[in-house]
């Protein structure tokens, strides 16, 4: 009973299997406290409770294309790599993809999770409908345009249990994806807006030590749909002539194709193939999300501090998200670039730097994955979410005896605030 890294023990062994949605109703109405448990790669105790863990995987939602609306409904235990293939197989898409295609798409969206790209919103942003189930065991439908859906489609489990979702879907598209290497810092920085938006998908991979970034992944659409034509060798890099892995001597077996070789998008916009299923992580994740206008800022204060990091840090990953309507979307109301942080499996380690990491970012009103560790508390939240207030009233009405509270929320998202 632990999450995928092996960081998070949940503490409660009361795991349900609901068959249906009647049944969950009952164990939600039923429970004293309950959450609802995706496919655990949270990295934060998001999920946690003391009461009983829901799984939603035996619901069998069926994966529905409504091909007039061009919306496609699926259960909230689906992961990408099976929502992908189906959508695939009808000639639709979705806009993008995290780097990771295990991962639930209700547990992605609720969480604020998101893939790269300086047109590309948070995969919240292609919800139109979320199916859940209330604290009282009701089944209720929030559909975009009613009054909380904005506060419900990143909604942290906080409100119900996530039963289905309703995304829009566009057509199929082939992406190429190609890596360089040692794309000098003194260029990057100079031009980073540039750098950023030169392909439909952009990764910066670096330790924030040395002169050059380790790596850029660029994922570019053929049909040239959000791509600038920037040439990274102009700057000094130099394309890479093998697959590589982002991780240093780490063989690139996992890893999807690159080396200019097309293919269609769920095959390229991850960063990991859907066929490599890594049963745990050995690893911790942290990612702040800043407004776009201080990424180079933001850049330069953690290269000052990069060999802080170095004793416990694998690799950082410097992203690009679009603003979207969501309350508590990290990258809700702005453009963004988001700093990801994939560090060893040390968790006091992890915890000591995290307060360093954070201070480095404090003047660039940098906001906090939900799924991932941080030590930001609820006063400093209030000031970087202008919503979390309201959120917090929005949860207690929907869920006035706590039901799918927990620590953790009452930490960083709910505060004191109680119906």
């Amino acid at each position: 009973m632990h999450n995928w890294a092996a960081n998070v023990e949940y503490s409660t062994t009361d795991l349900r299997r609901p068959a249906t949605v009647d049944e969950l109703r009952d164990v939600v109405a039923s429970s004293r406290r309950v959450k609802a448990l995706g496919s655990r790669h949270s990295f934060s105790r998001i999920a946690d409770t003391d009461g009983v863990l829901v799984s939603t995987e035996a619901l069998g939602v069926p994966i529905e294309l409504d091909a007039d609306r061009d919306v496609v409904r699926v259960g909230a235990a689906a992961t990408h790599a099976v929502l992908a293939r189906e959508l695939q197989r009808h000639g639709r898409a979705l806009p993008n993809l995290a780097s990771l295609p295990h991962i639930s798409v209700a547990g992605a969206v609720q969480t604020g999770t998101h893939g790269s790209g300086v047109g590309n919103p948070a995969l919240s942003a292609s919800v139109s409908a979320v199916e859940i189930v209330r604290a009282d065991g009701s089944l209720d439908v929030v559909r975009r345009g009613d009054e909380a859906f904005e506060a419900t489609v990143v909604g942290l489990g906080a409100l119900g249990v996530v039963t289905a979702l309703e995304l829009d879907t566009v057509p199929t598209f082939d992406v190429v994806q190609t890596v360089h290497q040692g794309l000098p810092w003194a260029a990057a920085l100079e031009q980073l807006d540039a750098v950023l938006a030169h392909a439909y998908s952009v990764s910066l991979f670096t330790r924030y030590t040395g002169d050059v970034v380790e790596q850029v992944w660029s994922k570019a659409r053929v049909d040239g749909v959000g791509s600038s034509g920037l040439d990274l060798r102009e700057l000094g890099a130099r394309p890479a002539e093998a697959a590589l892995h982002m991780l240093p001597d780490t063989a690139a077996d996992a890893v999807t194709p690159q080396l200019g070789e097309p293919g269609p998008w769920l095959d390229r916009l991850p960063h990991f193939r859907a066929e490599f299923t890594p049963s745990a992580g050995e690893e911790i994740q942290s990612e702040y999300l800043v407004p776009a206008e201080h990424a180079a800022a933001a850049v330069e204060a953690l290269r000052a501090i990069g060999d802080r990091l170095a004793e416990v840090i694998f690799v950082s990953e410097i992203r690009t998200v679009a603003p979207d309507a969501a309350w508590l979307s990290p990258s809700g109301g702005r453009q963004s670039v988001a700093f990801h942080f994939t560090w060893r499996r040390q968790a006091e380690a992890v915890l000591a730097v995290l307060p360093v990491v954070e201070e480095a970012l404090a003047g660039f009103d940098a906001r906090p994955h939900w799924g991932k560790v941080a030590t930001l508390d609820h006063e400093t939240l209030r000031a970087r979410y202008p919503r979390l207030d309201d959120f917090a009233a929005h949860a207690a009405a929907v869920d006035p005896e706590g039901r799918f509270r927990n620590a953790h929320l009452d930490t960083v998202a709910l505060g004191g605030h109680r119906a």
